[in-house]
């Protein structure tokens, strides 16, 4: 499953994935191989965005009764509504996920994976947002690390899928909280983390909160902290000088060196330059890019976002 990063060829870019405990850039190639799954972490990335359009990024089939995993589309057709080809989403079972507790279509695959055991947590951002969100067991531990937070608590353990959807609900209501932080928030966020004690301080006034509620909802809390990983380290401390990378990443040719990763978001190293950039890497998905060690940014003069 881990492969080194190719040197050459075009691929459809399908962002950042930790499903197997690291940071990986998931690709696909030509129709017909597999997915490459390839580590970033202190690794150059050097490619180029060839054209503007969007291709089909797949969909998620059931390996089995308790997991999931992506394919790629066999087309490579242009994307969709969604991100996908109308033929990929008519093949996704997966999508009924999030309305399956609301009623609807539920496939049988679907119907067995969501009775397995579920996780509510919480997870707080470098700006003090928190959101509420939910992780099938196999996926409890890669479902927090790709979110890209600071802080987080898995608050209670569900018996399956539908239950734990409707806690979810429940205490996004009463506690007015978000069960979605867009990708860009995020970047903004981490570019300007100055105090991570502020970070922690808010979101233990929200776990405070949360408990209270859970309590009168009838639920147990189990209050199980999440460790963040070790790749994300440089970026969780607001003393590691940042800058926001001055160029579309979607755009034209790229050479970069990652120096962490938390969620889809790096820290990167250029080629001659001594400030490190911060990006997002799930910007590129659906994009078709070829790799290639001729492939460098182009120079910008920025300045630096801490003193």
């Amino acid at each position: 499953m881990d492969q080194p990063l190719p040197t050459s060829g075009t691929y459809v870019c399908h962002g950042i994935t930790w499903a197997n405990g690291a940071p990986r850039l998931l690709l696909a190639p030509p129709p017909g191989e597999p997915l490459v799954h390839t580590r970033i972490m202190d690794r150059r990335l050097a490619y180029r965005v060839d054209g503007a359009g969007r291709w089909c990024t797949g969909r998620y089939r059931f390996a089995d009764r308790v997991r999931v995993e992506a394919a790629a589309c066999p087309d490579r057709a242009p994307a969709e509504a969604g991100g996908q080809c109308a033929a990929c989403t008519a093949r996704d079972e997966f999508r009924f996920a999030h309305q399956f507790h609301s009623g609807g279509h539920v496939p049988d695959a679907l119907a067995a994976y969501m009775a397995q055991p579920h996780w509510l947590y919480l997870a707080t951002f470098a700006d003090g947002t928190t959101k509420v969100g939910t992780a099938a067991e196999p996926r409890k531990r890669s479902r927090l690390d790709e979110q890209g937070a600071l802080a987080a608590t898995y608050l209670a353990k569900s018996p399956d899928g539908r239950t734990v959807r409707f806690a979810e609900d429940a205490l996004s209501r009463r506690l007015d909280l978000t069960q979605t932080v867009r990708a860009a928030a995020k970047l903004k966020a981490l570019a300007a983390l100055r105090d991570l004690a502020a970070v922690r301080t808010a979101h233990q006034q929200h776990l405070d909160r949360a408990v209270e509620a859970l309590a009168e909802m009838n639920l147990p809390a189990l209050l199980e902290p999440w460790t963040p990983p070790a790749e994300g380290d440089l970026l969780r401390s607001p003393a590691t000088e940042r800058v926001l990378y001055p160029h579309d990443p979607r755009e034209g040719e790229h050479g970069l060196t990652v120096l962490a990763c938390t969620g889809s978001q790096v820290l990167a190293a250029l080629d001659g330059d001594t400030l490190p950039y911060l990006l997002d890497l799930s910007v590129l998905k659906g994009h078709r890019i070829t790799l290639g060690p001729q492939f460098s940014s182009p120079a910008a003069a920025v300045q630096s976002a801490l003193f």
